[in-house]
């Protein structure tokens, strides 16, 4: 179910959108031909992913950080101009030099949306009232960004027999400045701070509430609440408004304004970010379930196409085969709702089932196991947006700064997959490391297993909430 309020649908709606285009990029099936028909080597081929990799990763907290420290929304505009500059370059002067500047760019986007968007969803959620929405929101969002990438497989032939790949890469300028163009929607309520004005962009807003305070140091010396309604350690968060910011409007307007406020930006909103990711126990262990859930199978994506060539298929059966695996995700993704019911216990089922599904899948070496593939990658999605949406719940200081750490674990993990992958296929082949990709989601299903979370207080007295 969408968010009821006007203000929810329209949020939603803008957040799928903007998934969609900017995902709707048709080189993404053919960068790949577009490097190696201008004459580059598959080991120069190999150093732009490279190049791409680090520029995600340099710039994946301090963007972050940014985003906590101005305006998200600026952040979500900026995020698609700058991959379709790189883009541009790409189409116009093709060449190892552009092409190496056009992966600095796409990976400076991807930094300035990563860790921004969530914030910004689950901040506004939260100022709503609809902080229980996030993971069903999130999904969707998730899903809508694979039917673009859908969308630019089954357009990138046709266009590129049209206008070769000059065609195919307008194409994808056109639709990173639609996703720019439809960022401008997204709500953006971070306001100067003052004693008489609220936080909303921060999660602040002026209420009474009986919830339990607690003073987090940092960027904004704010004070951040827990509510009785979130499960500390269960693997999604409970139904209702969590990790807000709650003051009283008589101590707001007695407290008068910080006279550090000013002073406090960039700098101090990474020192808090990393500081909470340190010093927290549930933010850390969030931070890491996010990391070690989508990288493993994050990286195994980019090797599905080689496992379904070794199932003995034709070549153009490839795609077939990879189209399953992509509904898979669509629907882990639209599973959101569903997830949202599990806890510790289940969550790690999930775990360990998708892990059992994608060995046993990997190994049959027939095109009939991609079926199971396709249910682990769909267990998989749904278990990523989960472990999303409870670190989400967790966050008390710089959201942004937060889940853009996470979003470097997950980079950092993802290349030590890669190099995993490849030490392991080269001795056993694809469907063995595929398997052997499938062990650390069991090691973290036993992990969950052993310390399941506790019930949330919402659902010891009746009502929703994980572990019901």
């Amino acid at each position: 179910m969408i968010p009821s309020t006007p203000s929810a649908r329209r949020l939603a709606g803008t957040l799928y959108a903007y998934a969609f285009l900017t995902d709707l990029v048709l080189l993404y099936p053919v960068y790949a031909l577009l490097f190696a028909d201008t004459g580059l080597s598959v080991g120069q081929i190999s150093s732009l992913f490279v190049i791409w990799s680090l520029a995600s990763i340099a710039l994946e907290v301090p963007s972050g950080a940014w985003a906590d420290a101005t305006s998200r929304r600026r952040m979500l505009c900026l995020a698609p101009l700058c991959t379709a500059a790189g883009f541009t370059l790409w189409t116009v002067v093709p060449s190892y030099p552009a092409f190496a500047a056009g992966f600095v760019l796409w990976g400076a986007g991807g930094a300035l949306a990563s860790g921004a968007t969530e914030a910004l969803v689950f901040d506004e959620l939260d100022r709503l009232g609809a902080a229980d929405r996030y993971a069903r929101v999130i999904g969707r969002a998730r899903t809508a960004g694979t039917v673009g990438v859908l969308g630019s497989i089954v357009l990138a032939a046709p266009v590129l027999a049209l206008g070769g790949y000059p065609a195919v890469g307008a194409a994808s300028v056109v639709a990173c400045l639609l996703a720019a163009a439809v960022a401008v929607r997204f709500p953006d309520d971070r306001r100067v701070a003052g004693p008489d004005l609220d936080r909303a962009g921060d999660g602040t807003c002026l209420s009474g509430g009986p919830d339990t305070v607690h003073t987090v140091p940092g960027a904004h010396d704010t004070v951040h609440t827990v509510p009785r309604g979130l499960d500390v350690d269960s693997a999604v968060p409970a139904g209702g408004r969590a990790a807000s910011t709650v003051v009283s409007a008589a101590d707001a307007a007695t407290a008068g304004p910080d006279p550090d406020e000013d002073e406090l930006g960039w700098w101090q909103g990474l020192r808090a970010g990393v500081a909470e990711a340190r010093g927290s126990r549930p933010v850390r262990r969030a931070v890491l379930l996010v990391a070690g859930v989508g990288a493993v199978w994050g990286a195994l994506d980019e090797y599905t196409p080689l496992l379904a060539r070794d199932t003995g298929v034709a070549l153009t059966t490839v795609p077939l085969l990879l189209l399953i695996v992509t509904v898979g995700q669509i629907v882990g993704g639209l599973l959101a709702p569903v997830g949202q019911r599990f806890g510790g216990r289940g969550y790690a089922v999930l775990l360990a089932g998708s892990a059992l599904a994608l060995a046993s899948g990997a190994l049959v070496g027939h095109p009939a196991g991609f079926g199971l593939v396709a249910v682990a990658f769909g267990g998989l999605q749904l278990a990523s947006v989960l472990a999303d949406a409870r670190l989400q719940a967790r966050i008390t200081g710089p959201r942004a700064t937060v889940t853009s750490l996470a979003g470097m674990g997950t980079d950092l993990t993802i290349i030590v997959v890669y190099a995993g992958y490849g030490l392991v296929a080269t001795m056993a082949g694809n469907p063995v490391a595929f398997a052997v990709a499938a062990v650390p989601y069991l090691l973290i299903a036993a992990a969950l297993a052993i310390r399941p979370g506790r019930r949330p207080e919402t659902a010891r007295a009746g009502g929703g909430g994980p572990g019901r």
